[in-house]
């Protein structure tokens, strides 16, 4: 049986309220361990083996392989440098025991004393240079309370852990590379199983940074708004944006894996899977994002007709299910940026004088315009529509009408979400946070949709025609829905920009 581990740092927990917080958390990573198709998958916390790691540390000074020392942060690193022994490290097995039990105990303050391996400090690696097992800190844990005040480090635990577990394979990325021999060091000084150890290149993605250390920075610094923003690429980031499971396995798939550090993966890799899913699995309709009014003029005011539009490019005439109802009356809406004053040859949008067709509906033509004080302002259009259809204009757009006389369509809020960084590699800059991107976030507060689109839960997905796919966010009420942008129609970032 081939069982994978790899070392986690859960952080972000409030210590005032730490088993709600925590049930949150575990909660909220077994529905994300379901919703990669993960399962079955078991969760655990270092925490769970407080106890048997520090009987293994105990152990670890009986076997003469670790002592309690009494340096500084500062002396351990100049030390170190130096490649020399601390004053402490020869000290007797019996004296270093009882000093563990007391820095247990809580009866030595923090800062005081810490319990290190003895490895080589002569080794040409650094890491084998007397590491910290064990450091004094008086403060509870989100996991096992207020039980210990002495706690495990990284290096220590880590590689107890995987083999306590039965890890048969534990899984690190590059900059691990180094801590092997620390790992397999301390297994043999324990005379504990040994995993395989496999190092990888991590996953860099551009425009974003992976980080741990900086996407908390991000966090706690209220840069965005939390670990599930959308502009993130953490899982619960990616799937609050409407990104599926399936995209991100595939995305995984065709990168591979490898070893080679430097390596950027360019995020449009990952949009090209979003797309492919998306487009097979949401259905179509119709959103206007900044709406301008349209009068049609020789359509009786108050009469409202039912149309059908196409929820999947090709459903079948017969297919009932793949069509649904789009009210279409006197006063309809476009996108502002599909009206130009002035007409030009490789114009496809509306303009005075122009037909265009309004899809699913009728060409119309635009007769006059309605302009505010300052003659550049568009305040409403008036228009003709052509009943019979006989006018086949190149430009088609999207639209949603009045679903009743002097009644506003539908309101929706829209979060346009786009690269967090202006950068394609933001982590190589000094002043990442500068390279933070103004517009990677764009709140529309009333667009319009057309009535289907009240029926939507959370989660579902869609297409609005034209703009790109859409998922509805966990923010939405009764009262509004509230839609995030999983991605455009098309990589814009391949010609040069927006």
């Amino acid at each position: 049986m081939l069982v994978l581990g790899s070392a986690h740092y859960v952080e972000g927990f409030d210590d005032t309220n730490p088993e709600a917080e925590k049930k949150e958390y575990i909660d909220h990573i077994k529905e994300i361990v379901g919703w990669m198709g993960w399962e079955p998958f078991k969760i655990t916390y270092t925490s769970d083996y407080f106890q048997d790691l520090y009987e293994l540390a105990v152990e670890l000074i009986r076997r003469g392989h670790a002592y309690v020392d009494h340096q500084t942060a500062d002396e351990v690193k100049e030390y170190r440098e130096k490649k020399m022994n601390s004053p402490w490290r020869d000290r007797p097995i019996e004296e270093s025991l009882r000093l563990f039990d007391e820095m247990k105990k809580g009866m030595i303050d923090e800062g005081k004393a810490t319990l290190r391996m003895k490895q080589d400090m002569q080794n040409d690696n650094f890491n084998m240079y007397d590491l910290i097992a064990y450091r004094i800190k008086f403060t509870p844990h989100p996991h096992a309370g207020d039980k210990w005040c002495i706690y495990p480090s990284y290096d220590y635990a880590h590689c107890i852990v995987d083999s306590l577990e039965n890890i048969t394979h534990s899984l690190c990325t590059l900059e691990f590379e180094t801590r092997r021999a620390s790992y397999y060091w301390l297994l043999d000084a324990l005379s504990l199983y040994q995993p395989f150890v496999w190092e990888y290149s991590r996953l860099n993605v551009s425009n974003t940074v992976m980080s741990k250390r900086k996407l908390n920075r991000l966090v706690t610094e209220n840069w965005v708004d939390g670990w599930d923003d959308p502009r993130l690429m953490t899982l619960a980031g990616l799937r609050r944006r409407g990104v599926t499971s399936t995209a991100i396995n595939a995305f995984v798939r065709g990168i591979g894996i490898t070893r080679s550090d430097s390596s950027m993966i360019q995020l449009s890799r990952l949009e090209y899977h979003i797309r492919e899913e998306l487009n097979k699995t949401a259905a179509r309709t119709l959103v206007v994002l900044n709406p301008l009014k349209v009068v049609i003029t020789n359509l009786e005011a108050g009469l409202v007709m039912d149309l059908d539009a196409k929820k999947w490019p090709e459903a079948p005439a017969d297919d009932a299910s793949s069509f649904y109802k789009v009210p279409f009356s006197s006063v309809v809406y476009i996108e502002r940026t599909d009206f130009r004053l002035k007409d030009s040859k490789d114009y496809y949008g509306l303009a005075p004088g122009k037909s265009v067709l309004l899809r699913y509906a009728y060409p119309i033509k635009c007769t006059d315009v309605i302009l505010a004080d300052d003659k550049e302002t568009v305040l409403e259009i008036r228009a003709e529509y052509d009943p019979s259809k006989t006018i086949k204009p190149k430009g088609v757009l999207h639209w949603v009408a009045e679903p009743s006389p002097g009644a506003d369509p539908l309101k929706v809020e829209v979060r346009l979400f786009d690269r967090l960084f202006r950068s394609e590699n933001p982590a190589e800059l000094d002043d990442w946070l500068g390279d933070l991107s103004p517009e990677s976030k764009v709140v529309i507060q009333n667009a319009y949709a057309v009535p289907s689109v009240s029926k939507a839960t959370l989660g579902d997905r869609f297409q609005f025609e034209r703009l790109g796919y859409f998922a509805v966010d966990k923010d939405s009420t009764s009262e509004k829905l509230v839609f995030n942008r999983t991605v455009t129609l098309r990589d814009n970032y391949a010609k040069g920009g927006k």
